[in-house]
């Protein structure tokens, strides 16, 4: 059992078809497949379902995946450390990001490391937190922007930042006009809310309570929620980043909360086994040098 072998096996799994997985890995199909079976002969066990479209792993191929990967990311600590040892700062990091975040937040992380780190290279994606933890289990990610708390002792937290939540109200709401508006003022108020999924969903719920009315009609992202808002469905509340990156409406008002308002933290987090942690921290260090002004600095550490 070799390496190689087990990359073809993680390849396959990912793609789902001999042909696509085959041409990621550089190789012809037939070879794809000779390794595949070779890897099978070897272990006693049938990896992959092959009557399913796409193709799919057994129950037990499912298992010695887990192993195949956590082996290719242990690997690939190994090439890093050595490739890095000199510069933690001139590599390239997978960076997920919750939709929620990535939209407003994204510019101003750019911004920061084009200037601080020339030589990292950011390859950005967005995803639900749920996802964003799978993939950075698995090794797919290498750290991610998540609103906490995130209950996973395999992982590094630094927190960069509180983010105010702002009430959006229908512009002909008695609210709107107001400098600023209680949390209690809306409980009586219709929710609206992204679908299941996203994390602002359940903040919001967790802000508003479980005595709120929700709105069946549910978003896929805030702007979806601020046409709803300007549409006198309900209202909502928005991310401090959101609400003041976004063009204004003249059929919505933003309305901040008063003293102690809602937030949320946002944090760079990274699994603890991943080599070179100071690339981490170093980029954390500088986000949290560079705040919007938006938000509020919480000068919190890595546990």
């Amino acid at each position: 059992m070799t390496l190689q072998e087990l990359r073809y096996l993680v390849a396959l799994a990912d793609h789902g078809h001999f042909g696509n997985a085959a041409a990621a890995c550089f190789i012809s199909q037939s070879t794809l497949s000779t390794q595949v079976k070779k890897l099978e002969d070897y272990l006693g066990v049938s990896l992959f379902d092959r009557s399913l479209t796409p193709i799919s792993p057994t129950p037990i191929g499912a298992k010695i995946l887990a192993s195949a990967r956590l082996i290719i990311a242990e690997t690939e600590h190994i090439q890093q450390l050595a490739r890095h040892a000199h510069e933690p700062m001139a590599r390239t990091i997978r960076l997920g990001i919750i939709p929620t975040l990535g939209a407003y937040y994204l510019p101003q992380v750019l911004k920061v490391t084009q200037k601080k780190f020339p030589q990292l290279r950011l390859l950005l994606r967005e995803q639900m937190t749920p996802d964003i933890l799978t993939d950075l289990t698995n090794g797919q990610l290498d750290a991610a922007l998540l609103a906490l708390p995130v209950a996973d002792d395999n992982l590094d937290v630094m927190p960069l930042f509180d983010e105010p939540f702002l009430a959006a109200l229908p512009a002909q709401h008695p609210l709107a006009k107001r400098k600023s508006i209680k949390l209690s003022e809306l409980h009586s108020e219709t929710l609206l809310l992204l679908e299941e999924g996203h994390c602002l969903r359940d903040q919001a719920l967790a802000v508003c309570g479980a005595q709120q009315q929700m709105e069946e009609i549910r978003a896929t992202s805030l702007e979806t929620l601020r046409q709803m808002v300007g549409a006198n469905i309900g209202i909502t509340l928005l991310p401090a980043l959101a609400a003041f990156t976004s063009a204004p409406k003249s059929t919505v008002k933003i309305v901040p909360f008063q003293v102690p308002a809602p937030s949320r933290r946002i944090a760079l987090v990274w699994r603890k086994r991943a080599p070179l942690p100071e690339t981490f921290t170093n980029l954390a260090t500088a986000l949290r040098d560079a705040l919007p002004s938006e938000v509020i600095f919480t000068k919190l550490t890595a546990r």
